[in-house]
Formats: structure tokens, C-alpha cells, sequence
């Protein structure tokens, strides 16, 4: 079985281009799966059947996994049990009938725009550390660039002079984006400052090499509580902060899923939740008989 899991593997990598990460979660998850087999005396996948789908799910609950991680491995199988109906490992597909849990829906957080304001006022230190945390913050408001796409930048993928950047998103897919001239501005700064001028990656730690995805979570917590606001602030908070102000502005909601880089416009609709709730409460604010 765990043969057939590596040539999966190869698959979802020389031909889905799927993202590192996001093989490793269908490795982990197809293991997990495998193992309960084992305990189960099973030793084909033709011989599983709905019911063992079922005592699986049933004995993630019982192990404490949480709705969206069941319904994460849930996926995995059944694109498993795709593949192996494909390569004919299978004759029939009984995870077909599998129900993926539904996960309770939470709205993401976002800052307002003077909150944004207030991280982005901070006093201005004379280090080159400064400049590099103050374009970080600025191209993840101006772009809505996940974490890792902004670890990943290079100095090629920047135009400086038609303001655009190239983004290399999920599944390795390319998006070109525009850049506010506020956060190209501070990138331009911040470049001539750096201390390794040969470093392909733009934003370096202070050996000069690549600066991690962690380490850039670390800059936006330090600098939301310096700024003294009371929320807990990622780079996803910039993400769905960029999001949340582009659609209260007017902006299409198909334009707003290019930009995030959605395959699905389902995944972006999460975003005109927050607007219609501030269309309600502006609503019950000021209209004389909304209550």
C-alpha cells in the first residue's frame, strides 16, 4: 500500500505541480489512513468498504480532530480513491459516498483602515531592520499576498516601473498584481538598505539570507502591539484586511478572487459576509424605522 501512496505522491507532484506543503498534508493524511487499515486487517484498498470510511471518520472525532481536520483528510481520500480508480487499482469507488463533514462557518478577521494606519505610523528607526518590517507590512496591506508568497519574493519579480509584481502562488500558478506606490515606495528604500545586495530573496534576516514565514509572523505581532491594538494580527489579518476594504469600496468580486489568487469564487464569497454586516449595522444605525 505504501507503494501505491508513493506513485500518488509523484502524481499529485509532476502533474497537479501541487504546492511542498500541500503534499505533505495528502502524505501524512493517506498514512494516517493506511495505519488504520493495518489495525483493521485490511491489506488492499479493493477491500475497503463504505462502513470502514465511516469507523475511520468516527475514530478521528474520538481522537479529538477538530470538523475542518476531519473534513481535510476526508478530501484527501477521496482524491486517493480517484487516482486509484484511474490507475485502475480499483474496480469500484466506494469513498464516492463519503459525506465531508461540514465545518462551522467563521468570519475571517480583518483591521480597519485606521488600525492599518495606526501599525504603519509607527516611529521611524534609522536601521535598515526598520525599512524591511515597514515594506513588509505595506506590500502585504498594498497585495494581499499570502506569507509564503511574500517570503518567496526575488528582486526579478518586481517592476518597478509599471508598478507590478509576479506572484508564484498555489500549485506553483503565476499571478501578476499591482502595487500601491506607499508599499513600492518603502520596498525601494528598504532595497537599497539591505545588507546583501546578491541575495535573490528580498526580505533577509540579519545573516542575510532568507528571512521564514515564522519570523515575518513574529514582525506583524511585535508591531500591532507596539501600535496597541487589541486584536491578534497575522499576515493573514493583512490578507483578509486587503480583501475587506477593496469589496467595502465597490470593488468585483471576481476581480477580488484574482488578486487572492481563489480558485473558487466560493472562497472569496466568505469576504461579502463582513461587507453585508456592515451594510446592517449601518442600516440600524441610521435608517428612523430599522428597529
Amino acid at each position: 500500500m505504501e507503494k501505491i501512496l508513493n506513485r500518488f505522491i509523484e502524481y499529485l507532484e509532476n502533474q497537479k505541480n501541487y504546492s511542498n506543503n500541500t503534499i505533505k498534508s495528502y502524505r501524512k493524511d493517506i498514512k494516517q489512513f493506511i495505519n488504520f487499515l493495518k489495525e483493521e486487517k485490511i491489506d488492499d484498498f479493493e477491500k475497503v468498504d463504505y462502513d470502514k470510511f465511516i469507523k475511520f471518520i468516527g475514530k478521528l472525532k474520538l481522537s479529538g480532530f477538530k470538523e475542518k481536520s476531519i473534513s481535510r483528510k476526508v478530501a484527501s481520500i477521496k482524491s486517493f480513491y480517484k487516482f486509484l480508480l484511474s490507475r485502475k487499482y480499483i474496480k469500484k469507488n466506494p469513498a464516492l459516498l463519503i459525506q465531508t463533514p461540514k465545518i462551522p462557518e467563521k468570519l475571517p478577521n480583518f483591521l480597519t483602515y485606521n488600525e492599518v494606519l495606526k501599525i504603519l505610523d509607527i516611529p521611524h528607526k534609522n536601521s535598515w531592520q526598520f525599512l524591511r518590517d515597514k515594506s513588509i507590512i505595506e506590500i502585504l496591506y498594498s497585495t494581499g499576498i499570502r506569507v509564503g508568497e511574500l517570503a518567496n519574493l526575488k528582486i526579478e519579480d518586481i517592476n518597478f516601473a509599471d508598478e507590478l509584481i509576479k506572484v508564484k502562488g498555489k500549485g506553483k500558478k503565476e499571478r501578476i498584481l499591482p502595487i500601491g506606490k506607499p508599499a513600492l515606495n518603502s520596498l525601494i528604500e528598504y532595497i537599497e538598505k539591505r545588507p546583501n545586495k546578491k541575495e535573490k530573496f528580498i526580505f533577509l534576516n540579519k545573516y542575510g539570507k532568507r528571512l521564514t514565514e515564522r519570523s515575518i509572523e513574529r514582525i506583524i505581532k511585535k508591531y500591532s502591539l507596539i501600535s496597541g491594538i487589541n486584536k491578534k494580527v497575522t499576515p493573514h489579518t493583512l490578507r483578509h484586511t486587503f480583501a475587506t476594504h477593496l469589496l467595502d469600496r465597490g470593488a468585483d468580486l471576481r476581480i477580488v478572487q484574482e488578486l487572492l489568487g481563489h480558485e473558487r469564487i466560493t472562497t472569496t464569497q466568505i469576504y461579502t459576509h463582513l461587507t453585508i454586516e456592515k451594510l446592517k449595522e449601518l442600516y440600524e444605525k441610521f435608517h428612523p424605522r430599522s428597529k
